[in-house]
């Protein structure tokens, strides 16, 4: 299911659709659309989409969530400290890496899956291969089909509330560094040419990473374009492109 809301910051816009929802703010994915700066004559605003499997309104639930979150004991099954022992604590998390290792040899190639970090509803994952270049693929989209897939299956094993993250040669890291320079190159471009510049189609997570580390420069914006997985973002020079 997914949602839209409006907020004068990422946070309140969040926060909004929580309470609006009567979700935790882990039961959802956010994807930031659009950010705007406040002005002199308009109001700042971010606009997020929210993405769910979890029914809304079911505020009793949450307050589970919460009470459960509180009580839970440290070194808990999901909540270990991060980059802890890399092999599998439980069934869940033998069946996740069968599922995985299977599934890179019936694509013809082999590998070695580790736990790479363990956080509180969420699993990471460490590929290790000789073919570890076609397993992450251009821009990562080997890597995240993947991950889709292990999200997939996690949900039948019962665990959807578990995201899976998939890693492979550190190319999370690499790659958030990366779009990190791109995001204040491409801004400098910008306010120099007082213009606007379309980037790449990117995923959710890399859109609002650009989105976030663009969000405290006061005259450039970003916003979302087209539809699918695959969104591209446009940053502009303010009043040129923005509402």
């Amino acid at each position: 299911m997914v949602y839209e809301f409006e907020g004068r910051t990422e946070k309140e816009a969040i926060d909004r659709a929580a309470e609006e929802l009567g979700l935790q703010k882990d039961d959802f994915d956010v994807e930031i659309l659009e950010t705007q700066r406040s002005g002199l004559f308009k109001k700042g605003y971010v606009k997020i989409q929210v993405h769910t499997n979890q029914e809304p309104g079911n505020t009793e639930n949450a307050a589970a969530a919460d009470e459960n979150a509180v009580a839970a004991p440290q070194g808990g099954q999901f909540s270990q400290a991060v980059f802890g022992d890399p092999e599998p604590k439980n069934e869940f998390e033998e069946k996740m890496i069968g599922f995985i290792e299977g599934l890179i040899q019936r694509m013809g190639y082999t590998a070695k899956v580790s736990v790479l970090f363990r956080e509180d509803r969420k699993l990471g994952l460490k590929i290790d291969s000789d073919s570890s270049s076609i397993l992450i693929g251009k821009k990562g989209k080997n890597l995240d089909a993947l991950q889709l897939l292990a999200n997939i299956y996690a949900g039948r094993l019962g665990h959807d509330d578990i995201r899976i993250i998939l890693d492979s040669e550190n190319y999370r890291i690499r790659r958030e560094e990366s779009l990190v320079r791109l995001a204040y190159t491409v801004a400098d471009r910008v306010r120099e040419n007082r213009s606007s510049i379309l980037l790449e189609p990117m995923n959710p997570f890399d859109r609002r990473l650009i989105h976030t580390t663009l969000n405290d420069i006061a005259d450039v914006e970003t916003k979302s374009e087209g539809e699918g997985l695959y969104k591209q973002v446009r940053v502009y020079y303010r009043g040129t492109g923005g509402r």
